[in-house]
């Protein structure tokens, strides 16, 4: 078998653990829902009777026993119908309990891949878009769909006349919902991107809101917004306006094919072949026969969304079965290489870094200066595997970054990022990574080794302090801060920083410089980017990066002149041409 026969393999049993256990309940529910349509019959039947038996005998024991028996055939149809109902929204639930942590993952690593926040979200939308349709009437006239000949049969069997009208108008009802699947397939698809396209600008404003409100770009901000929710209103209302005009279409006709086979009924009955109960049970039966074919068209906007919704999370759960999981590494101890590594942009697939590669022993700390743009921040999302390398390897103890497992991985990593960004959750959740039973002794360490524990004990609750949204709570230098002892937690073997000390105060630049020196002493690695020169006070290797390569690497004292600027540096060669590579992922 071949790789790629592999792979597709892997992938549809990938796809199918999604409905695992969802097969023997589908038939269930078909089952019951051909025991609901039977069921169904019990109103044409009843008129038939009461027509043709109770009235032309006049008798009223035969009309009480008609009625009694008739509500409770309707008194099971509704048990049945409950039934049906419930274990649709359980079925959603179980879904969504199934999938919707597998949705999230994959959420959390798409903005890694170029894609935006809103896109990333859209999976968790989607996850609710199904469930949500499981639990409304759409399944319901799927499942009713296929048991329309039972009511054809039965409505032919009084008259063929009748059975061929009813058939007529099913078919041209039919024929409605084939006509609102194709012209809105295309549309939903371009309403999707819309809403995605809104959404992202949404989320952007937000995230920017003090930077919107203090240089007074609100207005802009909601015009841009504006346009893009324009578009979006502009297609939904195209979609709209079809499912609601051949819905409208579809109501009209059924109530002209009812009074048809009313008239038709009539006739029949007048030239002797066919009884005045038939035309009444003719008339219940063709109605239920067609409630499905209407109630589908009137929720066919629900059913286009949910199958795309599906449609996406089956290619999440794809992607995510593409991913080898590697075997357990033990803990490294000796050195970081990293060979030749090039790293693109996600998304608009620019190459930023090209050939990097050093190397560093334990116990090193490295400092990566270096003017703005140059790439030292996209180094340090290849070093930490947030970006992934196009070319080349990042190695810890010559096992590359890729080969380890994720949980096992983030052990041995700290990793301080240029915005620091707490969780809505207590200082010690968030110095402890949300470990489950968390080692109070560790939190403790790790805020002691970021110079932060007096700081926290000094709060009214202490490390049970909530931060809320974003960590808002606190000050920009106290959230660098906190964020260094996350970190730190663990004494992990690399702990990669960037600009770890752009809102720090003198005293929390000496906490800094102390935890560096702390990680190179135990025997760690430590990888510092910065701008000021006091963060490089505890370096011992110096790395410059410019335009996308390291121009200058060594010990400090060979790098850095008197000054503290780069005594080898190169400058930038004008109009260097930037290659571009496809670096987006699907997910």
């Amino acid at each position: 078998m071949t790789t790629a026969s592999k792979a597709k393999n892997k992938a549809g049993t990938a796809a199918e653990q999604l409905t695992r256990g969802f097969r023997g309940v589908l038939v269930f529910l078909f089952g019951l829902s051909g025991v609901i349509n039977i069921l169904a019959l019990t109103s044409a039947f009843y008129m038939l009777q009461i027509y043709d038996r109770a009235l032309t005998s006049g008798s009223i024991p035969t009309l009480l026993a008609l009625s009694v028996l008739a509500i409770g055939l309707y008194l099971f149809q509704g048990l049945f119908d409950v039934i049906r109902s419930q274990i649709l929204v359980r079925l959603g639930a179980r879904l969504d309990r199934r999938v919707a942590p597998v949705a999230h993952q994959v959420a959390i690593d798409m903005p890694r891949f170029g894609f935006s926040t809103a896109e990333a979200l859209e999976r968790g939308r989607d996850v609710d878009t199904v469930r949500g349709f499981l639990g409304s009437q759409g399944p319901i006239a799927l499942f009713d769909l296929p048991w329309m000949p039972v009511y054809l049969v039965f409505v032919y069997l009084l008259h063929p006349w009748l059975g061929g009208l009813t058939l007529a108008g099913a078919l041209v009802l039919t024929s409605l919902a084939i006509a609102t699947e194709l012209m809105t397939r295309r549309l939903a698809q371009s309403t999707h991107r819309a809403i995605i396209e809104r959404n992202t600008v949404a989320d952007s404003n937000a995230r920017n809101a003090e930077v919107l409100k203090a240089m007074g770009l609100t207005g802009r901000a909601v015009a841009r917004f504006n346009e893009k929710n324009a578009r979006h209103l502009s297609l939904q209302t195209r979609a709209n306006d079809i499912t609601g005009t051949f819905g409208a279409f579809s109501r009209v006709l059924r109530m002209l094919l009812q009074s048809a086979l009313l008239g038709l009924g009539a006739y029949l009955t007048i030239i002797g072949e066919l009884s005045a109960g038939a035309i009444i049970a003719c008339s219940v039966a063709a109605t239920r026969a067609l409630a499905p074919v209407d109630l589908a068209i009137g929720n066919w906007k629900n059913v286009v969304s949910a199958r795309s919704a599906w449609r996406r999370l089956k290619e999440t759960v794809v992607a995510l079965s593409n991913a080898v999981e590697p075997m357990q590494m033990p803990g490294p101890k000796g050195s970081l290489k990293v060979e030749k590594i090039t790293v693109a942009a996600p998304g608009s697939g620019r190459v930023l870094i090209s050939e990097v590669e050093f190397e560093l022993e334990a116990g090193s700390a490295l400092g990566i200066i270096g003017p703005s743009g140059g790439g030292k921040t996209t180094l340090v999302r290849a070093l930490t595997g947030i970006w992934p390398t196009l070319r080349g390897s990042v190695r810890l103890d010559d096992v590359e970054l890729s080969h380890w497992r994720e949980d096992a991985l983030c052990r041995h990593m700290g990793y301080l990022p240029q915005d620091v960004a707490l969780m809505d959750a207590t200082i010690a959740e968030n110095i402890a990574r949300f470990e489950p039973d968390p080692d109070p002794r560790a939190v403790l360490a790790a805020a002691q080794a970021a110079g932060v524990h007096e700081m926290i004990a000094r709060m009214p609750e202490g490390y049970q302090t909530p931060l809320g949204a974003q960590g808002m709570a606190l000050s920009a230098g106290q959230r660098q801060r906190i964020g260094l002892a996350r970190a730190l937690y663990r004494d992990p073997f690399l702990v990669v920083m960037d600009e770890p000390n752009s809102n720090l105060d003198a005293e929390g630049e000496m906490a800094l410089s102390a935890a560096i020196k702390g990680i190179a002493e135990r025997g760690g690695i430590a990888i510092v980017v910065a701008h000021r020169p006091s963060a490089l006070s505890a370096v011992d290797q110096v790395a410059v990066v410019q335009n996308g390569r390291i121009t200058a690497f060594g010990p400090k004292s060979k790098i850095l002149g008197p000054q503290g600027r780069p005594v080898e540096a190169t400058p930038a060669p004008a109009n260097r041409p930037e290659p571009r590579v496809t670096a987006r992922v699907s997910a």
